[in-house]
């Protein structure tokens, strides 16, 4: 048995997806009925938001907005992609960069060339799938890169992968002009999406009920209370607001001189997961337990150390006058909440 397990199941008739670590949860993933990221629509342009450099567009699933529209006309076809989810009220983000992801390889319409992941070190191992690249991508003017997951993979599966991602590839793309919006692809489902990245070694559970007896649903039970317990009796709170996530700090009853720092640290290695578990993303706003300014930078390289494992993007902004430390994620899932409703 290993550390890992993937539960494959459904939440409220939606398909969902949970990744445990040591029997923690790690990460969910939970469908909606609204538009998923990575899908891609043929568009047309609607029009130009003057100042913001980007353009409305029509969908068949409402307004969406891109931005960098050099050369780009109203009433014109273009192909477009999901890129997170809509604020409420806003309309979806797009790219106009195509990507067509698998487990093992990511085919790339706009970017030419064979790229395979710098985390692949072996030397024999990057010749044996550059050959497998040419092979299979032949005169193709598309791009291609080959993910980390390749490093164990057998060479059939890596081959089956490329074939699929090009023949999908070639079919969105032949049908990129036309006068009315439309739906080339939906984008992935949460059991097609534990299958593609959650790739280390893990103890799969598919059969119904898998979430009740893996201890999932006590788990995302418990993300309902904004208070986290900290190592220690110190705690932190998540509460999402309209404009922001705040972030709150407390380091309980311990009334040392390291409290703060201890705590702030605690917070920075836990905040992550905490963030992907709710589905929380925008702005975030860190009113971190008191420390000296001198302890700042520990702090940063914690919290920088830690994002930098997570899928999500996202930004560390920086200190505020009021000693605040602000961040910016990309909104790539639905707030936990929301789909909870």
């Amino acid at each position: 048995m290993t550390l890992r397990t993937i539960a494959l199941d459904h939440l409220n008739g939606a398909e969902a997806a949970a990744l445990l670590v040591g029997g923690r949860l790690e990460d969910l993933l939970i469908d909606s009925d609204q538009p998923r990221p990575g899908a891609i629509y043929r568009a047309i342009a609607d029009r130009p938001v003057k100042g913001q450099g980007g353009m409305f567009l029509r969908t068949p699933d409402g307004s969406a907005f891109l931005r960098q529209i050099k050369g780009l006309a109203p009433d014109q076809p273009l192909l477009v992609q999901v890129t997170g989810y809509a604020e409420l009220g806003k309309a979806l983000p797009v790219t106009s960069t195509i990507l067509f992801k698998s487990r093992y390889a990511i085919v790339t319409p706009d970017a030419p060339g064979l790229n395979i992941s710098r985390s692949i070190k072996d030397e024999d191992l990057r010749d044996s799938l550059l050959e497998i690249a040419h092979a299979e991508m032949g005169q193709s003017a598309m791009g291609l890169i080959l993910r980390s997951s390749c490093d164990t993979a057998e060479a059939s599966d890596i081959a089956e992968d490329i074939r699929a991602m090009c023949e999908l590839a070639e079919a969105v793309l032949a049908d990129a002009t036309g006068s009315e919006p439309e739906t080339l692809t939906e984008g992935d489902g949460p059991h097609t999406l534990a299958w593609r990245d959650w790739v280390a070694p893990a103890d799969v559970m598919t059969t119904p009920g898998s979430f009740a007896t893996s201890g999932v649903l006590d788990q995302i039970g418990a993300l309902s209370d904004p208070q986290v317990p900290l190592p220690g009796g110190g705690s932190y709170y998540i509460e999402p607001t309209r404009a922001l996530v705040a972030v709150d700090v407390n380091t309980g009853g311990d009334a040392s001189l390291a409290a703060g720092l201890k705590a702030n640290i605690a917070v920075a290695r836990d905040l992550p997961r905490q963030l992907r578990l709710r589905g929380l993303g925008g702005q975030i706003t860190l009113d971190l337990a008191p420390m000296p300014k001198k302890d700042r930078r520990t702090f940063e390289s914690v919290l920088r150390a830690t994002f930098r494992q997570d899928a999500t993007e996202t930004a560390l902004v920086g200190w505020t006058p009021l000693g605040h430390f602000e961040l910016q994620r990309k909104r790539d899932r639905l707030p936990l909440t929301d789909l909870f409703k």
